[in-house]
């Protein structure tokens, strides 16, 4: 298969291609976090364990998770715009069947065909952005490009809720169906291959393909259902790190000796985009980490409701939405590197201050500092895109995009298992230093049984319950305050990796296009 000639491609506005590849990567980011709040209603409605729902979850990420680093190869294989309406398509298709599912095993095969459809538009379109827009203006790209990576997964679990509150956990899959076929109505018209779209063998990498498929399979179910199965005390868990360990190190050794690889690994000798990578994942330790901990915080021990939580979480999309494309418009004006060190240190000190809240904090007192985190954002993943990618040359682009969206994925799925990991321990080792301090013959204990008599006489409630009530009542207070001091020790670490990240930046060039003052 041979691209298409440049005489033949019509001349396209750029900003329509980038409408055109923004719906279907927003409609798909949208899904990796839409179903979280619609679990409880899911398990009722398909006579299901609330654990054995999670696997809609699980099932979604590791099948996107496989197809993701091979979105390069794929488009070379069978064509970039072919590859992209069967992803499309599939995923609309796939979306409208989970939400038809009359069974839990038949909405989790669904799953794992939308995760696999899925997995290749992230980078399809993040690669077909690049080459769409001058070096100069790419910065303005990604700063478009961003609004759905950032945006979409903050506004999931508010939509879901909403989706799922007011009609039924089937529309969560049911809105995928119009912004599909409008994606594949759009993708039709204006997006074309390049000529260096090509097969390069005809031969198909098997082996590759194989260990890429097992290590990054069992490598996300080991992150996915790690805390849950006590980790290394789980004869599972314990298969699954084995497994994944054995068959990436194998994957690795075979594509950088292989003619032919289903992915080009020697991409990462450029110091730049190696370095970009990188961050990218660490960066996706800290942003997957912290999305999952707020809400977290507002549900456990504020009790807030998954709708309530999901609308405190607005304000950091809602600063994302604004600094994106301003970040996006001032790269040519400023060295890159610059704007990454500002998203950076913001991260950082936000989640610090974060980390200072009590119990007696509110919403706003989260809201306003993600409000700020949100527009950091744009400082971090324009820059950071715009830098890694310059020097990858075109005919590299599709491969290149796979990779640095796979780390992001891979750093997510690590960062959401280690805070709930950390969190947790944490916290049983505050309740049990807090515990120690709890007795009926001191002056702060006595405090503590007096507000709670206080509160139950408030409620109509006998102020004097019996022992056994009251100890049970004190208990849950010091597990209230423990959990709280676990979530803010989880929240000092995530800002000390944003601090951490920094010396890093010194390692990547100034971009080509940029006219900002170097580092260096």
């Amino acid at each position: 298969m041979s691209g298409e000639n440049d005489t033949l491609r019509p001349a396209i506005n750029p900003w329509i291609i980038a409408i055109a590849v923004m719906m279907s990567t927003f409609m798909e980011v949208l899904d990796t976090t839409v179903v979280n709040v619609s679990l409880p209603h899911i398990a009722g409605s398909l006579s299901a364990t609330a654990d054995e729902a999670t696997w809609t979850l699980t099932s979604y990420l590791v099948s996107n998770a496989i197809i993701l680093p091979l979105t390069g190869w794929l488009a070379n294989h069978f064509g970039r715009k072919r590859l992209l309406l069967t992803s499309v398509s599939g995923f609309t298709a796939a979306s409208f069947l989970c939400g038809l599912a009359p069974t839990l095993p038949f909405l989790i095969l669904m799953r794992i065909l939308q995760g696999a459809f899925g997995g290749g538009l992230q980078p399809l379109s993040q690669a077909i952005l690049l080459e769409s827009f001058k070096p100069e203006d790419r910065g303005k790209a990604m700063g478009f490009w961003g609004l759905g990576i950032v945006v979409a997964p903050m506004l999931g679990p508010v939509l879901g809720g909403w989706l799922t509150d007011q009609y039924t956990w089937r529309w969560v899959f049911y809105i995928n169906v119009p912004i599909g076929v409008l994606a594949l109505v759009m993708t039709t018209l204006f997006i074309f291959d390049p000529p260096y779209i090509r097969r390069t063998s005809e031969s198909i990498d098997y082996w590759g393909i194989g260990m890429l498929a097992v290590g990054i399979g069992t490598l996300q179910v080991l992150l996915d259902k790690g805390q849950e199965n006590d980790w290394f005390g789980s004869h599972l868990i314990v298969a699954m790190a084995v497994i994944s360990t054995l068959a990436i190190i194998g994957f690795i050794i075979y594509e950088l000796v292989v003619a032919h690889p289903v992915v080009d690994l020697r991409v990462f000798k450029n110091t730049t985009y190696a370095t970009g990578a990188f961050l990218m994942a660490i960066l996706g330790v800290g942003l997957y980490g912290s999305t999952v901990l707020v809400p977290l915080v507002l549900q456990l021990l504020f009790g807030y409701t998954a709708l309530q939580a999901g609308i405190v979480m607005m304000p950091r999309g809602l600063g994302s939405f604004f600094a994106m494309p301003f970040v996006g418009a001032i790269m040519t004006k400023f060295d890159g590197r610059k704007l990454l060190a500002i998203g950076m240190v913001t991260c950082g000190v936000v989640l610090y201050m974060v980390s200072n809240l009590s119990l007696s904090a509110s919403g706003w007192n989260y809201g306003l500092p993600l409000l700020a985190m949100g527009f950091a954002l744009g400082f971090l993943f324009v820059p950071l895109t715009t830098i890694t990618m310059d020097p990858i040359p075109n005919e590299g682009m599709g491969n290149a995009t796979s990779l640095f969206n796979l780390v992001r994925n891979v750093g997510g799925s690590i960062g959401i298992a280690a805070v709930t990991t950390m969190q947790i321990r944490a916290a049983q080792v505050y309740t049990n230093v807090l515990g120690r301090n709890v007795s009926v013959y001191k002056p702060g204990t006595q405090l503590a049984l007096g507000q709670i008599r206080r509160t139950l006489a408030a409620r109509g409630s006998d102020p004097f319950p019996a022992p056994h009530r009251a100890d049970a009542l004190l208990f849950g207070m010091v597990q209230q305050q423990a959990g709280m001091l676990a979530y803010n020790d989880v929240f000092r670490v995530l800002a000390a990796l944003f601090f951490l990240m920094l010396p890093f930046i010194f390692l990547m060039r100034k971009p080509k296009a940029s006219h900002g003052v170097s580092i260096h």
